[in-house]
């Protein structure tokens, strides 16, 4: 890319802040990012956990260790991901999580004729397999999967989620951008196209009652779309819960944004 990919903007945020505010979307436990030696990381959530990978140049196995380690604490299974997944959906975070059974060490996409070991579900308690097949020289997650049991799931399994095939049905989930060419492309497209609700006095500004569709990559855009002013006088609500106060958090297809006012008798 010439440039970390981290940091890259991403409708007024960066490319990290981007991915690990869909993913904290989904799960209960904290979003947990891994990064390498001496990496600068962009502005994130402060509920954000952040952990080194002490081992420079052992690739994305090493990463998945760390992670898998941190998160043990918290969840039996967790969602890996690249920071490199601009189109990534909650609900595809959320059907691969969902996929698990009781059987299952790693749910593994298999999408447009790829496997996908960086948008996947990994029990956390195979950081110590991750971490013997380091030992052994065996770099690639495929070797990871030999000694474990896979579920895979490919595009159809994937879409038999219908909440999925609404709001993903190309399964842009997995795209990611590895060159210039596929980030200025993938920057290109139009941010998301959600419906926005206002209530209360709120109904009488920035356009009148009812609802309006508008393309907005977060609540704060999406709240400006309307001629709102995101304040801390204003509450939303997106899906009908995720209360937020602040304008931070990305917004996907298909979302629908509900602002309220935040004062008494609003």
């Amino acid at each position: 890319m010439g440039t970390p990919k981290a940091a890259l903007e991403w409708h007024g945020s960066t490319l990290l802040a981007h991915v690990a505010g869909v993913v904290r979307r989904v799960v209960d436990g904290p979003v947990i990012v891994v990064r390498a030696p001496g990496q600068e990381l962009p502005a994130l959530d402060p509920a954000v956990v952040v952990r080194d990978d002490d081992a420079e140049g052992l690739g994305p196995m090493q990463g998945i260790a760390v992670g898998l380690e941190a998160a043990a604490a918290h969840a039996d299974v967790a969602f890996v991901c690249s920071t490199d997944l601009p189109f990534l959906h909650s609900a595809f975070v959320r059907a691969v999580l969902a996929s698990f059974r009781p059987e299952d060490d790693v749910v593994l996409p298999h999408v447009r004729g790829y496997r996908q070991p960086l948008a996947a579900g990994y029990r956390t308690t195979l950081a110590p397999l991750v971490q013997k097949q380091i030992a052994l020289g065996r770099m690639r997650p495929a070797h990871l999967f030999e000694e474990c049991r896979v579920r895979v799931l490919d595009d159809a399994a994937l879409l038999a989620d219908r909440s999925l095939a609404a709001v993903d049905p190309d399964l842009d989930s997995v795209v990611n951008v590895n060159e210039p060419e596929e980030y200025a492309a993938a920057r290109r497209r139009p941010a998301p196209e959600v419906t926005v609700e206002r209530y209360g006095v709120l109904a009488t500004r920035g356009g009148g009652r009812g609802r309006r569709v508008v393309r907005a990559a977060t609540v704060g855009e999406a709240a400006d779309q309307v001629g709102l002013a995101f304040d801390g006088h204003v509450l939303a609500a997106v899906n009908g819960d995720q209360i937020r106060t602040d304008g931070s958090m990305p917004l996907l297809p298909g979302d629908v944004v509900s602002f309220i006012s935040a004062d008494a008798g609003g």
